[in-house]
Parts: structure tokens; C-alpha cells; sequence
């Protein structure tokens, strides 16, 4: 399915976005501390998690600032199995600090802004208006957020070597943005290298990770698109973290849990701010090899077992019972009870 801009829809009012990027700032940071307490990653692992995340927080941030006093645009959260904004938004970021010098040098300077506010307050005794507020907005957007920050399409990490015990030697990851699901994935994979210089290869390996696995397919299929593109890396392992849906009050997708919490709001069953995030991690090991080719031209490559398949559900207490009590058969197919998480607290 691909998603066009038809599939999102824009927010009633700014204070509905301040509502929205303050839950998803809160829940993502619940999240990386559920996943450290539940072991769901390992150590390395959780720190790289983390990173990503980092960057996914830094880049609707960025979107906020962004779009706090422009009432020309307004972000677009995604209407399909996702709750998070459209991948367009972060596209139009990346694109408009690649401008940022063109953009820096049509603005007033920060001294010439502060004295027109100081005039507008102290003497005039009136209120900023908001074509001024949009301007100071504009300054600290451009000034403050950086271009490598922003959780592009498709984002590498470094190959290291491997923690002790470890499937494979070695290890990268890398995270993308699925453009049909409008979800952010984050992906693991240990690898044997038999090459000759892993400094002048790992180029080629970040350019096929690029361009076989940045988006959303069947594990196994990604697998063996990786195994066949590069000779000399035999992947051992590799684990793919799929974030999302986002469960809450914006979002209206289809899906069970986020109708439950829908239905349950419109009710006044539970408060406005409720949620519930959806991770699943599928993971698939290499088993055995077996060589491929013709006799002069041989290559070895990985025989896949089965994918494994995990669905998790972080959510605070009372949505927990919420959701045993309306879609207890997606519940009991957890791969373990849903992880409980705090509330958001507006009053706070």
C-alpha cells in the first residue's frame, strides 16, 4: 500500500499539536526505558535503540518549532496503521535545513526582533502578533536545528565488532521509515566477514543495506536480498524492531486496540490523553549454508530458519485492563502480558 498525502490530515488547532508532540515525546521516552527493563534488546542493542529514538524525538521537535506559529501549514499525523507524522514531514525538514543559509539571510535579526518585541510590550502594552512570534520561531528553527540530526528515510549505523557470544563477529544496524506505514523500524544484524579489508568494503555493505533493506518486507526475504549482495558477509542473525502503531486520541486507522481506546475516549470511559504503542521484533537465524552458482563461480550463502514473530503492547495500568477487557484475543496472543507504562499527566 502506498500512502499518498490523502492518507494524513492535519490537527484542529496549535494546541492540539502542543497535545500531540508532548505525548509522543513522553511515550517514546517511556518506551526506551520499558524495552531496557523487559531485556526486549541487548545492552548494545538497547544503545543504539536509543540513539534512533533520540533522532526521531530531535526531528518532531524540530516539526513543532517548525510549525508553532505558521498558520499557513500545519504538520500532518499519518491516518493510516501508524500515529506518528507522515514521512513527508520529515522529508520537507531535511530539505528545508539543506536551504538554511537562504532562508537565515531573508530573516531579521535576532537584536531587531527583541527590540520590536520590547516595543510592542513596554511601550505599545499589547500583545506580540503572531506574524512576529512566527518570525522569532523561524530564527530559532534555523539557527538551532541540524540537518544530521533529522531521522531521515533511511539511517546507518557503524559496523563494530560483535559483544562476546554473539551470533555473528561483527554487527551494524540501521533504522528507516517505512513510507507505507508511515512507522519507524529499527534493524540488527551479526555477520562473519571472510574478506580482506573490512575498511574498504564497508561502503559497499552500508550501500546494498541501503537499498535492500529500507523498507518494511518478510525478514526472510531481506535476508537473503543482504546474503546474495555480499559476497564476502555471511549474516548469522538478524533482528528487526518495527515502532508503532501509536495507539491514541489522533490517530484513526482500523486497527482493534486503537478503536478500543477510541471507542473507550468518546465514552469518557478513560481520559483524552490515554494511549497504547504497539512494537514487534521479528528475528531470523541462519541454520546452515549451502553454495549457489555454476562451477567456476561458487558462492556460499545462509539457509534461514523459520522468522520468529513477537508482538508486544506497552501501555499505562488502567489501559492494560481496558484492552484485556475489549480485544482480549489480540491480548492473549502477545508474546508476553503487555508491559505496564506510566499515565500522561496533563496537570504536570
Amino acid at each position: 500500500m502506498i500512502v499518498t498525502p490523502l492518507d494524513s490530515a492535519i490537527l484542529d488547532s496549535k494546541e492540539q499539536y502542543v497535545f500531540y508532540h508532548k505525548k509522543v515525546d513522553f511515550v517514546l521516552k517511556e518506551l526506551i526505558v520499558s524495552v531496557q527493563k523487559h531485556r526486549l534488546c541487548t545492552e548494545q542493542e538497547l544503545i543504539v535503540f536509543k540513539q534512533y529514538c533520540d533522532l526521531l524525538l530531535y526531528s518532531i521537535e524540530a516539526m513543532r518549532v517548525k510549525y508553532m506559529y505558521d498558520d499557513e501549514d500545519n504538520m500532518k499525523v499519518d491516518l493510516t496503521d501508524s500515529g506518528f507524522p507522515n514521512y513527508l514531514e520529515f522529508r520537507y525538514l531535511f530539505n528545508d535545513l539543506a536551504l538554511r543559509e537562504n532562508y537565515l539571510h531573508k530573516l531579521k535579526s535576532v537584536e531587531q526582533l527583541q527590540d520590536e518585541f520590547l516595543e510592542q510590550l513596554l511601550r505599545k502594552k499589547e500583545p506580540i502578533k503572531k506574524d512576529k512570534l512566527f518570525q522569532a520561531a523561524s530564527i530559532v528553527y534555523y539557527t538551532s536545528v541540524e540537518q544530521k540530526y533529522i531521522f531521515n528515510r533511511f539511517v546507518q549505523g557503524k559496523i563494530i565488532e560483535a559483544p562476546q557470544g554473539a551470533a555473528g563477529a561483527y554487527m551494524t544496524s540501521w533504522s528507516f521509515y517505512d513510507v507505507s506505514h508511515n512507522r519507524p523500524f529499527v534493524c540488527f544484524m551479526y555477520f562473519d566477514y571472510d574478506g580482506k579489508s573490512m575498511e574498504a568494503d564497508r561502503p559497499g555493505i552500508y550501500e546494498v543495506l541501503k537499498n535492500a533493506a529500507d523498507r518494511d518486507m518478510d525478514l526472510d526475504t531481506m535476508a537473503y536480498g543482504i546474503d546474495r549482495k555480499l559476497a564476502d558477509v555471511k549474516p548469522k542473525y538478524i533482528k528487526r524492531i518495527d515502532l508503532g502503531p501509536f495507539h491514541n486520541v489522533f490517530a484513526k486507522d482500523e486497527n482493534d486496540i486503537t478503536h478500543a481506546i477510541l471507542k473507550s475516549i468518546a465514552q469518557k470511559e478513560i481520559p483524552l490523553e490515554s494511549f497504547a504503542i504497539s512494537l514487534k521484533i521479528d528475528e531470523v537465524y541462519s541454520k546452515s549454508e549451502f553454495k549457489e552458482g555454476n562451477y567456476f563461480s561458487k558462492q556460499t550463502l545462509q539457509n534461514w530458519d523459520t522468522v520468529l514473530k513477537n508482538n508486544y503492547v506497552f501501555a499505562p495500568h488502567r489501559i492494560i485492563q481496558l484492552l484485556y477487557s475489549k480485544t482480549p484475543e489480540i491480548m492473549n496472543r502477545l508474546a508476553k502480558a503487555p508491559f505496564e507504562v506510566a499515565s500522561l499527566n496533563l496537570k504536570n
